[in-house]
């Protein structure tokens, strides 16, 4: 079809064969004919992806040239089809109109969708009316899904940021515009705060371009209505689940998860009976971790079973309290329960009018200042007087641990903090000695090395999360002080890397110790296994997490330089990556002689300016072989805990040792604010958190503050592998909070560095070489673990190492008969004698009289 023969409607851009080019006018704004009928624009497009056209409206007519009779009939045909094709684009309208309704029910009853609404569907809102003066405020919201845009340009930003932290959870906070969703989960958080249910819709409405959806008014009642309904509290040592409405309680005791793992009342009572006996025997005396034995104390556990606490109360005013015990291994199933039936549980800590358990004399010292961030967030801890359980995400290097201490210097009672190592351990006892006045023998060290207990009726004990988990059997004292922190209660538990908690090996700490409050502290809360949000029942909701660009910009962590440096394979490494199995592709990127060669000129580069610079790889092999040839101390693993400490203070404190190498051990627990260069040679797949804890070492450099500085944080990729994706998929958490990351593809003075390693073919073929001979382990995969490589474990095993072994035909060249191919010759056994078996004593006998004979 020719141009003479088509023409093009502004409106929609599609072509009408057999038409007059003359048809419409180019000075026309809409598609009109030469009698002046209008089109109506229904905007669907059928089936066969023609125009379609309203009932009202006008067909296009044919031209006034005369036709021939044949040719009328085709018209007329034609014609017919229109007819038929406008009763389809007719029923897709209605189709979508009925879609946009039940996606959205704020959508008028007289809106009319166009071709716009057919692509987008459900994320159409052009149905919203902008307020008049929507130019001065900074949000919009989308009725289908509760997601938020705020301008961070607007200058009523900093007041909405500060609203939307508190009811929704931050997706992405780039430069100029932020994401936020609203969750039943971050509303949970709000109304635990103090919030109002009506108070939100009014902010939000308040702050909105657009009126605020109806869909969005309903979730944000139902989520809030029912939150602080259900609480759980600990008495005595035991869970209660506890409620002031009776028909609450009785819908959870009817629930075919919850109500089974009630602990029936009569088995309660015939103990409470039984302890009474015994109370009436001459010589009896208590022991300790049973019932109490005060009569007082006895009655009022009992008395808060279902329907009996309060019942001789006459006092109209006071609320009746109906509650039910549960045992210590259901709580997470019955919190999880809740959660799933709208009715979460509340965790709230009256500690001022806790008399029962001792205080403990801890206090903040005098020349101890926290930052205004930091006093933010335990606001939203301790909004009412009480203690919230829940969740403070603070970048790294922020002054997490002084959160934590804080909180337990205002609630004043016996704590235990659980973290991920015993160095973190170590650190966060003296972390407590120099913020607070706690004495040390009040803080008592639960690792494997030391096996401690304080000896006063209060205290603080620090311990990691495998010692509280480890379900294998204890030594005598690790057994003791194991039974010191399941036997009393505790006031305040702080998790440290609480995203760790959600593991499955560790989540049973957060119910063996029973804690009032719980404080999970992070700075990285994702997971690659989706089970971040069991947080929320297990510890508490998000109660704070500060923007990492706002905190850089004032100065409280450093401003970081990000760049991902593109490293080309070389032609006979990448030759090799296209032929091996994936194990061995991922050693090949790392050991690329052209990384080698770009950490070897950012080292000499950064080591000019005065740079204190740490590389990080996964790959221990790769990490030896990196620091022995660049002549750097390094660490790992096995390096022993002496010669740690001594590397880390020559890094510190001498001038000439200004690079050193760490492998995953340096992720987190290493505080070394002297850092202000990080390259990255190899990592753990695609992992966000450790990207984010990765950058966290230079976050908390001492130069922060000077003018002009800048930290750096390099990334180096092996180009056109595997090691590029993971690279895009870490970097994820770190956009989304604002970083932008320079893709760097050559790095200029990199050839005419002296020294440089590689640099010539014969030495890359040399490494090489050496790179193929290393087995499963050198690529970060044990050898235990594979299968293929159980020799002597079974039949199985030989048979696949045989299967391996089998010869196949490939072309050669005649240079590769003179090993000229890089090829690498390896010696072979071929003895077979070992696999024979011993033999009974009387055969061999048999068997040497016969080679005699």
């Amino acid at each position: 079809m020719t141009d003479v023969e088509g023409y093009h409607t502004r409106s929609k851009g599609r072509v009408f064969p057999e038409a007059n080019q003359g048809f419409f006018s180019d000075e026309d704004s809409a598609a009109t004919d030469d009698g002046g009928d209008n089109y109506e624009d229904n905007g669907f497009i059928d089936g066969d992806d023609e125009y379609g056209y309203s009932e009202n409206s006008q067909k296009p007519q044919p031209s006034t040239s005369p036709k021939k009779p044949k040719k009328a009939s085709s018209a007329a045909k034609k014609n017919k089809n229109e007819v038929s094709n406008n009763d389809t684009v007719n029923q897709l309208a209605a189709k979508d109109q009925n879609f946009l309704s039940e996606t959205n029910s704020d959508i008028p009853a007289d809106f009319v969708p166009d071709v716009v609404s057919g692509m987008f569907r459900s994320h159409d809102f052009s149905y919203l009316k902008l307020k008049p003066d929507h130019a001065s405020r900074p949000l919009w919201i989308s009725p289908s899904d509760g997601r938020v845009i705020l301008e961070s340009f607007s200058p009523l930003a900093e007041q909405a940021q500060d609203f939307l932290v508190t009811i929704a959870e931050p997706v992405s906070r780039p430069s100029h515009m932020h994401e936020y969703k609203i969750t039943a989960y971050s509303l949970y958080a709000a109304v635990s705060v103090g919030l109002e249910t009506d108070d939100i819709i009014s902010v939000l409405d308040r702050l909105s371009k657009v009126p605020l959806a109806t869909s969005i008014r309903k979730f944000i009642k139902t989520a809030t209505i029912s939150y602080g309904k259900v609480k759980l509290v600990i008495k005595h040592n035991r869970y209660f689940v506890e409620t002031t409405q009776a028909d609450i309680l009785q819908m959870l005791l009817k629930d075919s998860i919850i109500g089974p793992l009630r602990i029936d009342t009569e088995q309660l009572q015939q103990l409470q009976q039984q302890q009474q006996q015994q109370q009436q025997q001459p010589g009896f005396r208590p022991i300790g971790g049973g019932l109490p034995q005060n009569p007082n104390n006895v009655e009022a556990v009992f008395n808060s079973v279902v329907g009996g606490e309060n019942e001789i109360e006459e006092d109209d005013d006071i609320d009746q309290v109906h509650s039910f015990e549960i045992a210590n291994d259901s709580v997470e199933l019955v919190k999880r329960r809740c959660q799933e039936i709208d009715y979460p549980v509340l965790e709230e800590y009256d500690f001022r009018n806790d008399h029962r358990n001792p205080d403990l004399d801890m206090d903040l010292k005098p020349s101890t200042q926290i930052r205004p961030y930091q006093e933010k967030s335990l606001s939203k801890m301790f909004g009412n007087g009480r203690a919230r359980s829940g969740i403070i995400v603070l970048p790294c290097g922020a002054g997490k641990t002084l959160v934590g201490i804080t909180a337990a210097c205002t609630i004043k009672k016996s704590a235990v903090v659980l973290c991920t190592s015993s160095v973190s351990v170590m650190q966060w006892r003296q972390q407590f000695l120099q913020w607070s006045t706690l004495q040390p023998e009040n803080v008592a060290v639960f690792t494997s090395d030391n096996k401690e207990m304080f000896h006063t009726e209060s205290g603080l004990v620090v311990s990691t999360y495998s010692m509280v988990a480890n379900t294998r059997n204890r030594s005598h004292d690790s057994q003791k002080v194991m039974d010191f922190l399941t036997g009393r209660e505790w006031g305040f538990i702080i998790l440290d890397e609480v995203h760790v908690v959600p593991a499955a090996m560790f989540r049973r700490v957060v119910t063996t110790i029973a804690a009032h409050a719980k404080l999970g502290l992070t700075a990285t809360l994702v997971r690659e296994d989706d089970k971040i949000s069991d947080l929320n029942f297990l510890i508490g909701p998000k109660l704070y997490e500060a923007n990492w660009m706002e905190l850089s910009q004032k100065g409280h962590i450093a401003n970081v330089q990000c760049a991902e440096v593109w490293c080309p394979m070389t032609a006979e490494f990448y030759q090799e990556y296209l032929r091996e199995n994936a194990r061995k592709r991922m050693l090949l990127y790392i050991m690329n002689p052209t990384k080698f060669q770009a950490a070897q000129f950012l080292i000499q580069y950064h080591e000019r300016r005065g740079d204190k610079i740490i590389v990080f790889s996964d790959n221990v092999y790769a990490l030896q072989e990196y620091a022995l040839k660049l002549g750097k101390p390094f660490i790992f693993g096995s390096t022993p805990q002496q010669e740690r400490m001594n590397i880390l203070q020559n890094f510190q404190f001498n001038d000439q040792i200004n690079t050193i190498f760490l492998s995953k051990v340096g992720d987190t627990s290493i505080d070394l604010p002297e850092a202000t260069c990080l390259i990255q040679i190899s990592s753990h797949y695609g992992s966000r958190r450790q990207e984010a804890q990765r950058l966290g070492r230079i976050l908390r450099a001492k130069r922060r503050n000077d003018e002009g500085f800048n930290a750096f944080f390099y990334s180096l990729v092996s180009k056109d592998t595997q090691e590029m994706y993971y690279s895009t998929k870490r970097q994820a958490f770190l956009v989304d909070q604002g970083y932008a990351f320079k893709v760097i593809t050559h790095l200029h003075g990199m050839e005419n560095l002296p020294n440089l390693t590689y640099a010539s073919a014969r030495e890359r073929r040399e490494l090489l070489q050496e790179v193929l001979l290393k087995n499963e382990e050198a690529a970060g995969i044990e050898i235990g673990d594979d299968a293929d490589n159980t020799i002597g474990r079974g039949g199985n095993a030989h048979k696949k190492a045989k299967a391996k072994a089998k010869a196949v035909r490939g072309e050669g060249s005649l240079a590769g008969l003179a090993g000229g191919e890089d090829m690498a010759y390896m010696e072979y056994s071929t003895n077979k004698n070992k696999d024979l078996k011993e033999h009974h004593p009387l055969i061999r006998k048999m068997y040497y009289k016969n080679l005699k004979k």
